[in-house]
């Protein structure tokens, strides 16, 4: 599509398109990077921590750290794309995640736990930041192509994602070269992803999507003979609808997901195998984003958050019945897990940007962003006191039958809408 110049350029067309597929290129290529460092939290996190502390009640502590301190980044990060735009926003936040990276290796050599629950509050930025990509994708999307915008971004986390946690060996065993331990390696790996994603996007992430899309919305309210846009649809509603969605399948699957390696270490089972099993639920989380997008454009958001809540309840009671020798079930289970947290987040991020009009549009993505993390540490340190005090497949059930409070809060905003 081509539009006219946005204010304070040169007066000359302006092709909107282009610059949107220039914007998507430089996340895809962020993501990739970003994905392997979001994975070595999840793949060892909660193993260092046992292996430090020697205690399972405790080990779901990493990811209530690392999701709290994403709370606190979504925050930040969406204040300064909001005041600056995302190129400064989201650089910033994956240039935290890699100084939380060097602080759990420090934190390892030493064997200073005080130092590595720090470290890894300052990593969740890391996670915060690969999130609030995605809405950079849709800044300058077509509103009937923002959630396929969104799951472009989403998709490209999956190669980083699902090659950090088969790595988790190989830089254990790089690591024990380098005389850190061995459960600490996968965190090298993390720093340096992060560090060259904020590279990628401190030099190439030009133009800034959000600033641009605001000039051009701008640009088009001035010229009078352009058709106004519509007004965002819904209200406070939709946003309460979005956030739920996403904020209740983070809480699910970040539950699950963290002490399924725990539960196989229990079981017998080395970091090789965790670390399969979690590449596939990374894979699953991000993967099918491309698919799930095209659903969302075509047949609507709330259809799409329905199938998440039950995808999730499937996840949930595989893991509970599945034997704990079993990779394969609880491989499957996990799959589940991941395509659930794909359909919800997909749905709900779809619904938060068609709500909120560009003028609050990254602050309000923030916000509902810190529910998210705040639901993702939750999720994190519950589910090892829980494990703990019951058992993992106590766990994923409770999981999977929480995620279906989805249903009657998309049927009731659907009813007032």
């Amino acid at each position: 599509m081509t539009s006219t110049a946005p204010a304070g350029t040169t007066a000359r067309p302006f092709d909107r398109d282009q610059a949107q597929r220039r914007v998507l290129r430089v996340l895809v290529a962020s993501q990739v990077l970003s994905g392997a460092g979001l994975a070595a939290g999840v793949t060892v996190g909660a193993l260092l921590a046992q292996d430090m502390l020697g205690s399972t009640g405790l080990a779901g502590l990493p990811s209530a750290l690392f999701t709290a301190g994403s709370a606190l980044a979504a925050v930040v990060v969406g204040r300064v794309s909001q005041a600056r735009g995302r190129r400064p926003g989201l650089s910033a936040g994956y240039l935290a995640g890699a100084v939380g990276s060097a602080g759990v290796i420090v934190a390892a050599v030493l064997d200073n736990p005080v130092l590595l629950f720090v470290a890894l509050f300052v990593y969740g930025a890391g996670t915060a930041t690969n999130l609030q990509a995605r809405y950079a994708g849709a800044d300058l999307a077509a509103p009937g192509h923002r959630a396929r915008a969104v799951s472009t971004v989403l998709v490209a986390t999956t190669l980083g994602g699902v090659a950090g946690p088969n790595l988790a060996a190989p830089t254990g065993t790089f690591a024990e070269a380098l005389g850190i331990p061995h459960l600490a390696g996968p965190f090298i790996l993390s720093g340096a992803a992060y560090a060259l994603a904020a590279l990628v996007l401190a030099l190439r992430l030009r133009p800034d999507p959000l600033l641009l899309a605001r000039s051009l919305a701008e640009a088009e309210e001035a010229d009078p003979a352009t058709v106004p846009a519509a007004a965002p649809a819904g209200g406070r509603g939709s946003v309460v609808l979005g956030a739920l969605v996403m904020v209740l399948t983070q809480l699910v699957m970040v539950a699950i997901m963290t002490m399924t390696p725990v539960h196989m270490h229990d079981h017998g089972h080395g970091t090789a195998a965790s670390g399969l099993v979690i590449a596939l639920h990374i894979g699953a989380m991000y993967l099918p984003s491309p698919l799930t997008g095209w659903l969302v454009d075509h047949y609507g958001h709330r259809k799409v958050a329905i199938a998440s809540g039950v995808t999730l309840l499937a996840a949930g009671v595989l893991a509970a019945v599945a034997p704990g020798g079993s990779v394969a079930l609880l491989a499957l289970a996990l799959v589940l897990l991941g395509l659930g947290w794909n359909l919800g987040l997909v749905s709900g991020t779809a619904i938060i940007t068609d709500t909120v009009p560009l003028a609050t549009r990254a602050r309000t993505q923030g916000l509902v962003d810190v529910s998210i993390a705040i639901a993702g540490a939750t999720g994190g340190m519950a589910s090892g006191l829980m494990v703990a005090a019951t058992s993992y497949p106590a766990l994923a059930l409770t999981g999977g039958a929480l995620s279906l409070a989805l249903l009657p809060a998309v049927a009731a905003t659907a009813h007032r809408r």
